[in-house]
């Protein structure tokens, strides 16, 4: 087992900030989608408006990569897709294990957007084993007796952790000692790592609750303004009441 485990401070050994690389695939998903169209060039607001960031953030954010586009033009959409592919590694194949082959881990096997974006998934691991030899998304399910043999005969540095919370760190110990350094994980657990691994948590029940904050925060705004207008009083002709016969004076003589 792995001891002294700690979090990794995100460093870029060019200096590019952690916030920029995580804005870097957003910036990836509008120009691909640019260049499908056959779009030769873009300007920082358009690019800005389609990856939903401001447009001196992503003219910063462009500059740790060396491009400033031109002015009056814009930017070269087919150089930007290369230059941020290449910044963050998608120019060369990278193997990925999927460990878990339940709902979620064969949702994620049969994810189409893996190959096109840089990610071959070399194997899909489970503990059950029933699971083995099932084919999932084309691959066969290989039972976790393999995971070390898979890791490194397939070169292996990326993890993905689909497996319920209470085996997730078991699992995140086995691949880090098998030689991964970078894991994904989906199980609804806090991993504990150790220096040089990198870990990227998506925790959809998390995303769900801080959707239900807002959720909660609009309907009492909405409350809030309800009780703030004042009721509407009907209007009345010459300020008295409408009677069956017209207007009646609001005052009636003695």
């Amino acid at each position: 087992m792995a001891t002294g485990r700690t979090h990794r401070p995100a460093t870029r050994s060019r200096g590019i900030p952690e916030a920029t690389v995580a804005r870097l695939p957003l910036y990836l998903r509008a120009l691909t989608a640019l260049s499908e169209r056959s779009v030769p060039t873009v300007s920082s607001e358009e690019l800005a408006t389609a990856a939903g960031v401001n447009s001196a953030k992503l003219r910063k954010d462009f500059s740790y990569l060396g491009s400033y586009g031109t002015r009056g033009v814009g930017y070269d959409v087919e150089y930007l897709v290369y230059q941020i592919s290449r910044e963050l590694g998608l120019t060369q194949d990278w193997p990925v294990v999927i460990v878990g082959i339940g709902n979620l881990g064969a949702a994620l096997a049969n994810y189409g957007g893996f190959a096109s974006r840089g990610f071959r998934v070399a194997a899909l691991i489970d503990a059950d084993p029933a699971m083995a030899g099932k084919p999932v998304a084309g691959l066969p399910v290989r039972h976790t007796d393999e995971l070390e043999a898979i890791i490194t005969d397939n070169g292996v540095s990326i993890g993905v952790i689909a497996t319920p919370a209470g085996a997730a760190q078991q699992v995140c110990d086995r691949l880090v000692e098998a030689g991964v350094t970078s894991i994904l994980n989906f199980a609804p657990t806090v991993l504990s790592v150790p220096e040089g691994v990198d870990v990227r948590k998506v925790d959809l029940s998390i995303e769900l609750q801080i959707l239900a904050f807002h959720e909660q925060r609009k309907a009492g705004e909405d409350a809030a303004q309800t009780a703030a207008t004042p009721p509407r009083v009907p209007r009345t002709t010459g300020g008295g009441r409408k009677g069956p016969d017209g207007d009646v004076p609001a005052v009636m003589p003695a």
